[in-house]
């Protein structure tokens, strides 16, 4: 089991590095003004970032999520794989509640990481250079919200995180095992690793589809106070009031580059994982994980973001 946590660690942040910042795009958007939107879509989005803000502009906030890898995939893997030892079987169901049980338990460390991460995006959102930073750092948000709020300060979002992770995760596991059985991913196969990317990435697609509107109201609530300036009292206070002035189209704000980053964020965090294990494990086995039920070969690695983590 510790190999698969030092897999999965390695895994996360290749899976960080490349997707971030199509999360800060994401962020961005779902955040922006209605009323004065700086940016038109994506690729504008993208385009303005790199422009106002140099290439850096879009890794902004990044050191949350790289500090809270660890623990958070030590948990997912650790909870994912007990779970399906403990349920006994491996079936379609199982696996989509051992990896519901792993997201929601992981959200203890992914609701901070994330409040952190969105700060940061945030912060100097059109300059090159900060005139005034609010916050040093992703440690350094954490610690300013926690002396000004307390603990429900840096627990803010958790339940729309809950509600995300939750069956986030569950949507992840069960389609990555749907998908690697309808390949036939077998060790033996030459084209092993392309299908196991393939349904890494097309896994995490589907996660983020399947949660996607509660997390651009997590996003809201988490930016929501910058400044000191609250705008909304609570969760369906943001759904009446973002549904109020924007319609039902706010809840697919980002999406684009949200799936954009999901494919190779996932298939990335994948192979890595898939490659690591193949080369610590002895004799080159290529089975992931032998501490798993025999039936199950392959574990996904879900990433946040998600999102949180995905």
């Amino acid at each position: 089991m510790a190999l698969d946590f030092a897999a999965g660690c390695v895994g996360g942040a290749a899976g960080v590095l490349v997707g971030h910042p199509f999360d800060t795009v994401k962020v961005r958007l779902q955040v922006q003004n209605v009323n004065k939107p700086m940016y038109r879509g994506t690729f504008h989005c993208f385009q303005s970032i790199i422009r106002q803000e140099s290439v850096l502009g879009l890794y902004k906030g990044i050191g949350s999520p790289m500090m809270g890898l660890t623990f958070i995939n030590a948990i997912v893997f650790g909870v994912q794989g007990n779970t399906m030892r403990m349920l006994g079987r491996d079936t379609p169901l199982n696996q989509f509640l051992a990896g519901a049980s792993a997201g929601a338990i992981q959200c203890v460390i992914c609701c901070p990481m994330e409040l952190a991460k969105t700060r940061m995006q945030m912060q100097g959102t059109g300059e090159k250079k900060s005139k005034r930073k609010m916050y040093k750092n992703s440690l350094d948000c954490l610690v300013r919200i926690y002396n000004k709020e307390g603990i429900r300060g840096i627990n803010r979002g958790m339940v729309t995180t809950l509600v995300r992770e939750t069956p986030g995760f569950g949507v992840y596991f069960l389609a990555y095992d749907v998908l690697t059985r309808s390949l036939g991913c077998e060790p033996e196969d030459p084209y092993m690793i392309p299908k196991l990317l393939f349904a890494g990435g097309m896994s995490g697609i589907a996660s983020w589809l399947s949660t996607y509107p509660v997390d651009v109201i997590k996003s809201r609530l988490q930016a929501d106070g910058v400044g000191g300036v609250y705008q909304y009292n609570g969760i369906m206070d943001c759904v009446r009031q973002s549904i109020q002035k924007e319609g039902w189209r706010v809840f697919t704000r980002g999406l684009t580059s949200t799936l954009l980053r999901a494919f190779p964020v996932n298939a990335t965090t994948f192979a890595t994982v898939t490659l690591f294990l193949m080369y610590m494990r002895e004799g080159g086995e290529c089975s992931i994980p032998d501490s798993e039920p025999p039936s199950v070969q392959l574990q996904p690695l879900q990433t946040q973001t998600h999102p949180t983590s995905m």
